[in-house]
């Protein structure tokens, strides 16, 4: 063989360990929101080109928005778990009384803020769920929306007028709340709010309003009601790694993960969530649509009114061993230093 051949055979060698050692790794990122969404658009989208960049392309993210994985938004957990998909961006409130010990954030009007919210979040599930809870998955992010607002064909601004409203809400501790309102809750995908909307099953639903342009609610609705002050609700939100997935990375690459998710990657995705709330509610603001903002006083008597939620969620908790009564008191306090500090 001549040196030429030697050398071009030590080359090609060279070549392929490094490409060997590199372990360049594809991982398919599924959740069941449009891909133009705000979520997908400016909080999973930045998370994924920023781990690949931050990766110098050693880790590539397929993305793959309204569950073009299959399935549906219920079974996107299991998904994660099982391997279906890498990682997967849901709302526990689709699997009921799976994760008990978050659903202290989505009571009502414990939320003030989304970043605030979310950083309490983060912080009781590093204390109380990360081996429980969540054990079965790589938690990446923990976050909760901007404040839930009602949105419905007819105008709603005393509780009473919710009696006999179909609305939609996203979880058992909201569909719980809204029952106890006086309202029919209905619980369903947010995908699933606009068919439901036109064809007459429901009469509104409960979400933020950054979600409203990708539905088109401002459209299928025609009055919107707001609250003084902290949310009537905030439902929760889990961005997650498959475990083995994540455990079979090499440390470099495990720490790209990591410096990528945590506390700080749950603040950014609430306050973004949040943030998008202006631009949505200007699209019903545009249309002429009816928006309807409580007053300090008129808050308090829903405030009062949904205690008895509350007050059932955390006997509920305390009676099935979860300490209902500290996870509140955890939560809130959280809460509480977050607001101060943000």
């Amino acid at each position: 063989m001549s040196l030429t051949r030697h050398l071009l055979t030590a080359l090609m060698a060279a070549a392929l360990g490094t490409a060997a050692s590199a372990q360049d790794v594809t991982l398919r990122l599924h959740q069941f929101l449009p891909a133009q969404a705000n979520v997908p658009a400016h909080i999973l989208d930045v998370w994924a080109d920023k781990v690949e960049a931050d990766s110098n392309g050693r880790i590539k993210i397929d993305r793959f928005p309204s569950m073009q994985l299959g399935g549906s938004p219920p079974q996107l957990i299991d998904q994660v778990i099982d391997g279906v998909a890498d990682i997967i961006w849901t709302l526990p409130g689709y699997t009921p009384g799976r994760f008990p010990q978050l659903e202290v954030f989505e009571l009502p009007f414990i939320s003030p803020d989304a970043e605030a919210t979310s950083r309490a979040f983060w912080e009781l599930a590093e204390d109380r769920m990360m081996d429980t809870d969540f054990a079965a998955f790589k938690p990446l992010g923990l976050w909760v929306h901007g404040p839930g607002v009602i949105h419905a064909n007819r105008p709603v601004t005393d509780i009473a007028d919710l009696d006999g409203l179909k609305l939609r809400g996203p979880t058992r501790v909201i569909t719980n709340l809204l029952t106890g309102l006086g309202a029919t809750a209905v619980g369903m995908p947010v995908p699933a709010v606009p068919e439901a909307l036109s064809r007459g099953v429901i009469d509104g639903a409960v979400i933020p309003w950054e979600v409203v342009p990708s539905l088109k609610v401002q459209e299928l609705v025609t009055h919107h009601t707001e609250f003084d002050g902290a949310a009537l609700y905030a439902a929760t939100f889990i961005f997650a790694m498959n475990n083995n997935v994540y455990n079979s990375l090499p440390d470099d690459l495990k720490a790209v993960i990591d410096a990528n998710s945590g506390l700080e990657f749950s603040a950014f995705a609430g306050r973004t969530q949040q943030e998008y709330d202006a631009p949505a509610r200007e699209l019903a603001v545009a249309a002429g649509n009816n928006i309807v903002t409580l007053t300090p006083d008129q808050t308090d008597a829903w405030r009062a009114a949904a205690q008895s939620t509350t007050d059932a969620w955390i006997a509920e908790a305390d009676a099935a061993g979860i300490d209902g009564t500290g996870l509140y008191a955890a939560a809130t306090a959280l809460i509480a230093k977050h607001s101060l500090t943000d």
